[in-house]
Formats: C-alpha cells, sequence, structure tokens
C-alpha cells in the first residue's frame, strides 16, 4: 500500500465519514422521491420538497431518458437505490475499500 502516504492517513476519516453521510443522504432523497412517486400531485417546487428534488432531479432526468417507465411507474429511483447502496458499501462498509485502508493503516500503527 505505497499509495497511503501520512497526509492520506490524516485527511482519509474526515473523508470516509462525510462520503458515508453524503451517500446516505443521497439514499434517503431518493427513497422518498420513490414514496413521492406515489403522489403526483405534489409540487417539488414548494414547501420543504426542493431539498429532495435538487439532488436527485438531474440524475433522474438523465435516467428517465434511458430508462422508460414500466408499467407506468418510473422505476429509475429504484435503480438509483440500488446504485448507490452498492457504491456506499463498495467505498464506506464493512467491507469497503476506504474502510479497509482505514483498518489496515490503524493494525500498522
Amino acid at each position: 500500500m505505497s499509495f497511503v502516504t501520512p497526509l492520506l492517513l490524516q485527511v482519509l476519516p474526515v473523508v470516509h465519514l462525510l462520503l458515508g453521510l453524503l451517500l446516505a443522504a443521497w439514499t434517503l432523497a431518493f427513497l422518498l422521491r420513490i414514496v413521492l412517486t406515489w403522489y403526483p400531485q405534489v409540487d417539488l417546487n414548494q414547501g420543504a420538497w426542493p431539498v429532495v428534488a435538487w439532488p436527485t432531479e438531474p440524475v433522474l432526468a438523465v435516467s428517465r431518458r434511458v430508462i422508460s417507465p414500466i408499467g407506468g411507474v418510473d422505476v429509475t429511483p429504484v435503480i438509483w437505490v440500488g446504485l448507490i447502496s452498492l457504491v456506499r458499501e463498495l467505498l464506506v462498509g464493512q467491507q469497503g475499500l476506504l474502510s479497509q485502508i482505514l483498518m489496515h493503516a490503524q493494525a500498522a500503527a
């Protein structure tokens, strides 16, 4: 692990935490978008809904062009929840890449 420098070891715990929180928040936003597909009358520009729509709509708009609705149901939020969960697990999960680097660095210290 020659790419692990002392500076990286100092910054990595913060990056690990922030990335985990960011991916968890994004997953939660997509889960809320899944629930909101059941209520098409909800205006995403009113109330607190822009907080959910702002980080998700750009990704969903591109996805909708590629993946058409199945049976009239927009499945793109479900796909993104799965993808983000996979990335989160691969990077900051218990066996994730960043978690393993941190664990090996602590064991070596």
